[in-house]
């Protein structure tokens, strides 16, 4: 087993064993316990009592964040010429169509975002390989798949974010910085456990949320209190 460092070691005795702390609770915590020196995301992983490799269990939304990711979000928008000037008004990182698709192709991935019109997809579906495993593909549940390119591209930079449950029933998702305030973790922190909670399956038997935990880039997770489960 590794050997704790000094600093996680002072940040998880800062959390009392088998406490599950409120959400407010838990976003002034977090923020203590962090051992990062650079300003590290905050971090929610909600355990949920699905399936996923049932279809009608598949727990997948987008949910806008009151105080933004608190990142720089990059957005590559791949249209047709008509809608350049759109997406570019709109702060998209990278415009255009062709030559980004054979980017793509040759492997090149940094971008957060992408953002296409509905005639696209045909170009993009050979691409899933490469975009699928990063999360990258864009779809039409998410909004990334639109004719109205500036408005998608203006909620993504101001703090939209798509959530999807991965294979082992848990959703992971930032929910802020460290250099956010409490109050704006926690607001972030509840309207995705909000989003979530709407997103009940209505094939999922028992509970649907088993867990919730907070945690920083760097330290430790802080269990919270499940009162929807």
């Amino acid at each position: 087993m590794a050997k704790l460092s000094k600093n996680r070691k002072i940040a998880e005795e800062k959390i009392l064993p088998g406490k599950f702390y409120s959400i407010s609770e838990a976003s002034t915590l977090v923020k203590e316990v962090s051992t990062s020196k650079f300003d590290g995301s905050i971090d929610l992983a909600i355990r949920l009592g699905v399936d996923p490799r049932k279809a009608n269990q598949m727990v997948r939304g987008v949910v806008s964040l009151p105080n933004g990711t608190g990142k720089s979000i990059r957005v590559l928008a791949l249209v047709t010429p008509d809608k350049e000037a759109e997406a570019k008004e709109a702060g998209a990182d990278y415009v255009g169509m062709d030559e980004y698709l054979a980017k793509i192709k040759s492997g090149w991935t940094d971008v957060d975002v992408i953002i296409t019109v509905p005639a696209a997809m045909g170009k993009l579906g050979p691409l899933g390989r490469v975009l699928g495993p990063r999360g990258l593909m864009p779809n039409p549940k998410s909004g990334t798949v639109t004719m109205d390119i500036g408005k998608a591209i203006t909620e993504v930079k101001a703090g939209k974010i798509d959530f999807k449950v991965d294979r082992f029933g848990i959703i992971h998702t930032a929910v802020g910085k460290v250099s956010f305030t409490a109050k704006q973790i926690e607001e972030n922190a509840n309207e995705v456990i909000n989003s979530v909670v709407k997103l009940k399956p209505s094939s999922a038997k028992g509970a649907y949320i088993k867990s919730l935990t907070m945690s920083p880039t760097m330290g430790p997770g802080i269990a919270m209190e499940v009162k929807n489960a």
